[in-house]
């Protein structure tokens, strides 16, 4: 028992707390990547690399602590998390050397694995009516976190900096979003609680085995959810990334504050939309509303399937609207990829529970691990330095992601969709593994 009674509503207030400061840490490094450069000596390539890493170990991360929360609790795993997180964000701001730089950075970017820690604990407090808008809440806010720290570390910590310990703009951003990232640890290691209830924690507890993982990661949609997130998750991380530095980078934008700002008009649009896209999965189904006749009877499917179709067109219009030279036509192009993301990443994640309702925590962490692939890859073809021109990257990405989509077109046909949770690769039925409808 914490030292406030827990209800689903704080819960839900303080997982969205903590993940939208662990998304804000996590990028925190994106507006400040011109004046790094300058000190460390960085090319454009080198900083796409450094964008790149910032993803490098959530994949793994995100399944092992899908996996942990189920096991000891939400609020030990959040809490150690944002602890050792914050350390390390406060010692890079005294690293002299880029070797050390960015192996710190590369630990204080795992604050991403805690997406879906706070999935967990959501899904631990709310029924499963309710499940879709509280996770679509918590995750859209919570990846709101990439624009607060696009427009507000840029006008606290400015070019002019010369406050208490340094009086380097980024180094003093680093070091005190650090010192508030250990206070939220405490935090929520005090206030939390795992579950509603002692037989649900127990519950979870218990039904974390190997086996059962597995089973539920080798299915049809398990697999195609994921993939499906590396193109949206994915991209919208590798956006929150490299966006500022393109807008600076592409357009001659010098101003630092203005570059940040164009860019957190993306992360805006895939934070705060991605409600929407879960709501109207949700719509979908109960009112039993085809959109797409091609898969009849399959509602949520229909929705997640335009929202992927969706994405693809308009990162085709990033490189059209930046090759017009107008960097204001980009930044509306921007937001309507950031759109296209968050209906997308509402629709799979409203997908995930309804069609595991048995192991959404699960399919959760794999889908969520996996998805981040993407802002692995997509950073380093942006700032590919055999492309004529820093637009035409994202007509790259886009062509890279029509197999994906072909792929979804197979699983979401009726036939395969009515199976998708049991049929796979390996067997079809596990012992100790339920089944659901």
């Amino acid at each position: 028992m914490g030292l406030v009674k827990m209800t689903k509503y704080r819960t839900l207030l303080l997982a969205t707390v903590g993940f939208n400061f662990s998304f804000l840490i996590w990028f925190s490094f994106a507006p400040f990547t011109g004046p790094m450069a300058d000190e460390f000596g960085l090319s454009l390539a080198e900083i796409g690399i450094l964008a790149s890493a910032a993803i490098w170990l959530a994949p793994f991360g995100r399944i092992a602590t899908g996996w942990l929360s189920d096991k000891f609790g939400a609020p030990s795993v959040f809490a150690i998390v944002l602890g050792y997180v914050g350390v390390f964000s406060m010692a890079s701001a005294f690293a002299q050397s880029y070797a050390v730089f960015f192996v710190e950075r590369l630990v204080v970017a795992t604050a991403g694995i805690t997406f879906v820690i706070g999935i967990q604990h959501v899904s631990e407090w709310f029924e499963e009516d309710e499940l879709g808008t509280a996770e679509g809440i918590y995750a859209g806010v919570g990846n709101a976190g990439a624009a607060g720290g696009a427009l507000i570390l840029p006008r606290v910590f400015g070019p002019e900096w010369n406050g208490p310990l340094f009086s380097t703009n980024w180094r003093a951003a680093f070091f005190y979003t650090g010192v508030v990232s250990v206070v939220l640890a405490l935090a929520y290691y005090t206030l939390g609680e795992a579950a509603k209830s002692e037989e649900k924690r127990r519950a979870t507890a218990e039904n974390t085995s190997f086996e059962g993982w597995f089973f539920t990661a080798t299915r049809y949609g398990t697999i195609v959810l994921a993939l499906a997130y590396v193109m949206t998750f994915g991209l919208e991380l590798s956006m929150n990334g490299w966006l500022a530095t393109y807008y600076r980078e592409g357009f001659d934008t010098n101003n630092l504050v203005l570059a940040s700002t164009f860019a957190a008009t993306f992360s805006i649009a895939a934070g705060l939309l991605r409600p929407i896209g879960g709501y109207v999965s949700d719509v979908l189904a109960r009112r039993e509303r085809d959109i797409l006749p091609v898969f009849t009877g399959r509602y949520r499917e229909q929705w997640t399937f335009v929202s992927l179709c969706f994405v693809v067109v308009a990162m085709l219009g990033m490189t059209v609207a930046g090759l017009s030279g107008e960097v204001l036509v980009a930044v509306g192009a921007g937001f309507l990829v950031g759109m296209g993301c968050a209906f997308a990443e509402g629709a799979i994640f409203a997908q995930v529970p309804a069609m595991f309702p048995n192991s959404s925590g699960s399919v959760a962490g794999v889908v969520g691990g996996i998805g981040t692939v993407g802002g692995i890859v997509y950073p380093l073809v942006y700032s590919a330095p055999f492309l004529p021109n820093l637009h035409t990257g994202y007509a790259v990405v886009a062509v890279s992601m029509i197999p994906i989509v072909l792929l979804t077109s197979w699983v979401f046909r009726p036939k395969v969709a009515r199976v998708a949770n049991e049929a796979g690769f390996g067997s079809t039925r596990s012992e100790g593994v339920t089944r659901s409808d």
